[in-house]
């Protein structure tokens, strides 16, 4: 018998929220990774 395990994913909002709840913001986790502070906030605008 073989189980099949789906993952769903997060909707843009769901990550914003999460992030937030830590203490944090897109902009900050761009600009601690090393890139501009939009770079983050873009590629979930165009998911």
């Amino acid at each position: 018998m073989t189980m099949t395990h789906t993952q769903k994913d997060w909707h843009p909002a769901e990550i914003i929220c999460a992030l937030r709840k830590r203490g944090t913001t897109l902009a900050a986790v761009s600009r601690e990774a090393g890139l501009s502070s939009s770079t983050l906030a873009n590629t979930l605008s165009r998911a």
